[in-house]
């Protein structure tokens, strides 16, 4: 019998298939038939122990029945998709139930496929085939949309920080007091002057800069014989005429 590898279902390994079924030999033809297509097999024959197995195995695909003992299979796919860890996982039904209503009720349910049996496991294969395409383009996309969101989430992140720094650096400058003073924080050395030699009487200081941490002091003096206005900077030490 030929069959389709799985393998070309875009998994990186060989897919496993969780089938769910109280009967023994629908099972067991599901499983053989799968098998053949590389693909590992778990079984379930109530809907309590595939959602145990659903939990703890993590399948890459469930195909179940409607009709379980304890949990059904509508339960079972409602349950699947409540749950983080298995929310994501394709769910295949393949039910005796032939009603329209019944196969509606298993979609809203959560399920990906709805096939009617008689099934045959050519067909099973077709849908998985169909549902893991699927849920690798839905992954790639959620990939893609994942790098984006943490790109921009960097982005803006960046931006504020620089805005949170600009912001800082601001309210420094704003809170940083520039005033004239005569108690200047540096004594006003004692000077003369660069014209006649004769000493410079201090008039008042300064007090500048961008922030108190890098303030400035400028000290402004006249000369006794009317040579002029000198400011001293205290950073350079340097005099100059204004």
């Amino acid at each position: 019998m030929e069959t389709m590898p799985l393998l070309t279902a875009r998994t990186q390994h060989r897919p496993l298939a969780l089938i769910v079924d109280r009967d023994g030999d629908t099972r067991k033809m599901y499983a053989e038939y799968l098998a053949l297509s590389k693909c590992l097999i778990e079984e379930a024959e109530d809907g309590r122990e595939a959602l145990a197995k659903a939990i703890t195995r993590q399948p890459d695909v469930i195909v179940t029945e409607t009709r379980l003992p304890g949990i059904d299979g509508f339960e079972l796919c409602t349950l699947l998709r409540r749950d983080d860890a298995t929310r994501t996982i394709p769910i295949v039904v393949v039910t005796g139930d032939a009603f329209e209503t019944d196969v509606r009720r298993a979609q809203e349910a959560g399920a990906d496929a709805v096939l009617i049996k008689p099934c045959l496991p050519e067909m099973l294969l077709k849908e998985i085939h169909r549902v893991l395409d699927l849920s690798a383009a839905l992954r790639e996309r959620a990939r893609v949309t994942r790098e984006k969101l943490h790109t921009q989430l960097a982005r803006s992140e960046t931006l504020l920080q620089r805005t949170r720094e600009n912001i800082r650096r601001t309210m420094l400058i704003r809170a940083h007091d520039r005033r004239d003073t005569t108690a200047p924080p540096l004594a006003p050395p004692a000077l003369v002057c660069p014209a006649c030699d004769q000493a410079l009487r201090y008039q008042r200081s300064h007090i500048g800069g961008v922030s108190e941490r890098h303030s400035e002091q400028w000290d402004y003096y006249e000369c006794s014989t009317a040579c002029g206005t000198y400011q001293y900077r205290q950073r350079t030490r340097k005099l100059r005429k204004v």
